[in-house]
């Protein structure tokens, strides 16, 4: 093999469309804007969400409540899903994710009362529901939140 018979895998490059170059092309002319209007011409085009001055969906439902989009959602795990560590063991969200409990944290773990628990384990999360915080120290673990 050399060099100069290398070439890209099939389908992976593609030519782009050259617009307005001739009418044999099949993108002339017009270039594919049609005739006039305002999507024809250069800058046209109207904003996201425009309906042509009939009252926007945005506007026409109704608005509830609040979306704080600050916020920093966190990772549910019911206490029945730290069954699989050994006695004595200490969980974390670190830990979580190498069990394969969690596929993602990116913001820390709330650990739920779903379930029950027979180890004892102290386990290190960003926050706890009361009844997983009774099940793990019933069991005779900790909760610490970090």
């Amino acid at each position: 093999m050399y060099i100069n018979e290398l070439s890209p895998v099939a389908g992976s490059t593609h030519v782009n469309k050259r617009k307005g170059r001739g009418h044999a092309t099949g993108n002339g002319k017009t270039a594919g804007r049609g005739h006039k209007g305002q999507k024809a011409r250069s800058g046209g085009g109207v904003r996201i969400g425009f309906e042509g001055g009939q009252m926007p969906l945005a506007r026409r439902i109704p608005k509830r409540g609040f979306n704080n989009i600050f916020a920093k959602p966190l990772e549910a795990i019911n206490v029945s899903a730290l069954e699989k560590f050994e006695d004595g063991a200490v969980v974390d969200a670190q830990a979580l994710l190498d069990a394969g409990v969690l596929s993602k944290c990116r913001y820390g773990v709330k650990i739920l009362g779903n379930g029950e628990i027979t180890k004892k384990l102290t386990v290190k999360a960003s926050a706890f529901s009361e009844t997983a915080k009774e099940k793990i120290e019933a069991a005779g673990g900790k909760a610490e939140v970090i």
